[in-house]
């Protein structure tokens, strides 16, 4: 497996094996019912997935799933404040990202409360601030693919040629952030967000092409309806399909994994390490 290397507190991160993110999730309304996270269980939860071998943990407020409705700034906010707090007094050495779209939360979170990485759903498209904020945080970046808005971006499916058009959309955002002075960009296919199921599929079998940027790559299927709606379970039974599918990422080039079961995604990496 080839060595990335991305900045992180000020150290260079060699990622010379797969990362896994584990998934902090602080929305009532989750497509995965029990990834929902109480304010009073988040330090044993966060203790349980460094345990269990999270690299990362991804915090986020708002849901981002097909039935859900876009809270306000002052909402999302009010929701991920306390978790930054707990965060910024217990784990200030392990390394968390912030999964929002919205620049201001992610420079407060980065600036004030010491958060390493933005994770951004939209690539910048939500909010026309958040490319100068990851500059002036200086601080790694998740860039995503998706096309529309947050009302249409579930929906938004229609290409010409998929691989081809997201070759070309993260070229021209790269291009965008490299001129800004960002080098440590991640690359998110999206799965399951302006994607048909045959698309994914599709972009999956192709996922070693978005090794041309030499950033690393970030996958995110767990448990998600191109897998369950694939094999004909829910969500909570789904956890099977998502250690299927990222053995299969790793294998194709992935170089983080970010899950919501973060001891399966680990037992994943541990056998693919041996191949």
């Amino acid at each position: 497996m080839e060595c990335n290397i991305i900045k992180i507190k000020n150290k260079l991160y060699y990622i010379d094996k797969p990362l896994i993110m584990g998934i902090l999730n602080f929305t009532p309304d989750s497509f995965y019912s029990n990834s929902q996270t109480q304010k009073e269980d988040v330090y044993c939860k966060i203790t349980q997935m460094l345990y269990d071998g999270a690299d990362i943990i991804d915090i986020g407020a708002i849901s981002t799933n097909p039935n859900s409705k876009k809270i306000s700034e002052n909402e999302e906010w009010m929701r991920i404040e306390p978790i930054l707090k707990l965060i910024l007094k217990h784990f200030p050495n392990k390394v968390f990202s912030i999964d929002t779209f919205r620049a201001k939360i992610a420079k407060r979170a980065v600036l004030d409360y010491g958060i390493d990485i933005i994770n951004d759903i939209s690539g910048g498209e939500f909010d026309s601030e958040m490319f100068k904020t990851v500059a002036e945080c200086s601080c790694p970046y998740v860039l995503m693919h998706l096309k529309g808005n947050f009302e249409t971006m579930h929906y938004s499916t229609d290409y010409k040629s998929i691989v081809e058009d997201m070759i070309y959309y993260f070229s021209k955002k790269i291009n965008e952030l490299h001129l800004l002075g960002v080098s440590d960009i991640i690359v998110d296919p999206g799965f399951g967000f302006s994607k048909t199921i045959d698309d994914n599929f599709l972009i999956m079998s192709k996922l070693s092409q978005f090794k041309i940027f030499e950033l690393p790559i970030l996958i995110g299927i767990s448990r998600k309806s191109m897998i369950w709606k694939t094999i004909k379970t829910t969500p909570e039974m789904a956890l099977n399909g998502t250690s299927a599918l990222n053995m299969f990422s790793l294998i194709n080039g992935a170089n983080i994994l970010r899950v919501h079961d973060v001891l399966e995604a680990k037992q994943c990496v541990d056998l693919f390490l041996n191949f």
